[in-house]
This record gives structure tokens, C-alpha cells and sequence, in this order.
């Protein structure tokens, strides 16, 4: 089921998610969102969504590089479905890219972020993992796990990029925006 993607300016965005309580969860409800995260992601042509983006305050998230396998080939086959990830290492050597995210469409800026970062997570089987990421990949999932503490790229970007941003942030905010995908604002 394809859900709405809220929009910068929602509270939820701006929560710390809460840890799913994996001994007590429902696990086909945890699927369940799972599949209409991946589902809204796909919709929404993107390459990641956190749960708090479909209006669920829970640490979870995906990240999908086929779409990038064109200019990234080490990321054909590359899906990760997370939950509770948690960053044990990264590199102190960092890479700046120009990010986008769904919940702030038709904004970009230069984020700069670790190269290299080694996540400890549960996957979608309920198993645990322990993975080291380098380069876009390592990239998509900092930005997802930024989402599971309220930051959106825009607080990572330089002060001038912010100041440019405000007014289109600030029309986000207000619900004045397009999209191709179902949003909503909270």
C-alpha cells in the first residue's frame, strides 16, 4: 500500500524515532510496513525512506541503490530494510555530495558526511548484522538514519546554502510544493 510522505514541516520529522522492541513487536505488522515503505519509496522514485517519513515515530528504514547501478554499479542488487541501525564506526575521511530527500522535494544541497560507516542493525528477517558501507552506499543510509533522529539534510547543509533554502522550506512547511507522490503534513 503506497502511503503519504510527509512534508518538511511535520512534527514527526522532527522526533527522535523510538527503538522497535524486538521482543515484543508484531513482526508481520513490522513486515507489513516494511513492504509499504519499499512500495511508497518506489512511487516516490526514491532511493531511501525512514519510517518516520510515512508517519511512523519507529527506527526503520531502507535504502535501495538499483536505480543508481547506471552511474554506481557496486549498487545493482544493493537493498538493505533496517531496523534499530546503529553506526559503530566511521571513517574520519569524508566525501560532499549534492543530497535530495523526499520530504523536501525540489530541494537540494552539499551535505558533507563520512565515507566510510559501519551500521549494526536487524534486518527484515530478524536477524542481526553488521555491515560496513563505503561510499553512495554509506551515504543513503546516513541520510535514512539521520531521519531516525530528526535531522533532515538541510540542517547538515552550510549556513549560506540554509539561508538561501528558508523560503522554499518555509512554503514546504505551508504545503505549497508539488509532488508526483502522495504527501501530507502533520
Amino acid at each position: 500500500m503506497i502511503l503519504p510522505i510527509y512534508l518538511y514541516g511535520s512534527k514527526v520529522l522532527r522526533a527522535k524515532a523510538a527503538e522497535v522492541e524486538l521482543d515484543k513487536c508484531d513482526r508481520a505488522a513490522v513486515g507489513r510496513l516494511l513492504d509499504n515503505m519499499y512500495e511508497t519509496m518506489k512511487e516516490a522514485d526514491g532511493c531511501g525512506i525512514a519510517a518516520p517519513q510515512v508517519g511512523v515515530s519507529e527506527r526503520i528504514l531502507i535504502v535501495d541503490g538499483n536505480d543508481l547501478a547506471d552511474t554506481y554499479p557496486y549498487l545493482k542488487g544493493f537493498v538493505r530494510k533496517m531496523i534499530n541501525p546503529v553506526v559503530v564506526e566511521e571513517s574520519d575521511e569524508t566525501v560532499t555530495y549534492s543530497e535530495g530527500c523526499l520530504s523536501i522535494p525540489a530541494v537540494d544541497a552539499d551535505i558533507t558526511r563520512p565515507k566510510v560507516i559501519t551500521v549494526k542493525y536487524t534486518d527484515e528477517n530478524f536477524e542481526e548484522k553488521q555491515e560496513t558501507f563505503e561510499g553512495f552506499d554509506a551515504r543513503m543510509v546516513q541520510h535514512e538514519m539521520d531521519h531516525l533522529d530528526g535531522v533532515v539534510f538541510t540542517d547538515r547543509a552550510a549556513p549560506i546554502r540554509k539561508k538561501i533554502l528558508a523560503k522554499r522550506l518555509a512554503n514546504i512547511a505551508k504545503g505549497l510544493t508539488r509532488t508526483h507522490y502522495k504527501v501530507r503534513l502533520d
